[in-house]
């Protein structure tokens, strides 16, 4: 009669556990007990310099590229850059950017071209802060600024409009709407390099 029984596994054979072998326990390289051990990380810790932020009394400095509240920004005239494309809003991973385009008309020009970004908004409750809204960005009208002071109590104050994120006009520019002042065709925005100094330029009656 045939023994049926199986024959060990090489990997069963060759495991041995401390216990079965008599090998002796790992001793500590430290001769101070466990408790002794846990309490040293502590007091090395007691004696070092401590670095103390008196934020909000002192401003937090942060850095060139910190990513911060966005702005959108102007062309040296006054003009807006956003043209209402909508790749913003695509590109947010978060759905936190809500964006309607609008018409250029004679009448009433905001932007360079066809369209101009009419409705605006950005939801910062969403917001995660990843920059890639204004990468997706065409014509560089939205950029991050070092602003990281968002804190509010009322969720709905945490939805900027465009009011809020356009940029200040700085002198030499003019409250859109009004005609072009830099170029006779929106590649004279996008494409020509303006001299130094041309976006202060004072607007005389002829160019107004």
């Amino acid at each position: 009669m045939s023994d049926n029984t199986p024959a060990p596994r090489s990997s069963d054979a060759e495991v041995a556990r401390p216990a079965e072998t008599g090998a002796p326990p790992a001793r500590r390289a430290s001769w101070l007990p466990g408790p002794g051990q846990g309490f040293g990380v502590t007091f090395a810790t007691m004696f070092k310099k401590v670095t103390t932020e008196e934020y909000p009394d002192v401003p937090k400095v942060t850095k060139p590229r910190y990513h911060g509240r966005h702005v959108l920004n102007r062309h040296p005239d006054g003009l807006e850059k956003c043209v209402g494309c909508e790749l913003c809003a695509w590109a947010c991973p978060a759905d936190a950017i809500y964006v309607e385009g609008g018409d250029n008309t004679d009448e009433a020009r905001f932007s360079p071209g066809e369209r101009y970004g009419a409705v605006y908004q950005i939801n910062y409750l969403r917001c995660i802060f990843c920059g890639l809204c204004i990468e997706a960005c065409p014509t560089r009208s939205l950029t991050m600024s070092n602003d990281f002071e968002l804190a509010d109590d009322n969720r709905q104050d945490l939805i900027f409009t465009k009011e809020q994120l356009m940029a200040p006009l700085l002198p030499g520019m003019e409250a859109p709407p009004h005609p072009m002042r830099l170029g006779d065709d929106e590649k004279d925005y996008y494409l020509r390099d303006p001299r130094p100094g041309s976006a202060a330029e004072p607007l005389t009656e002829e160019r107004a």
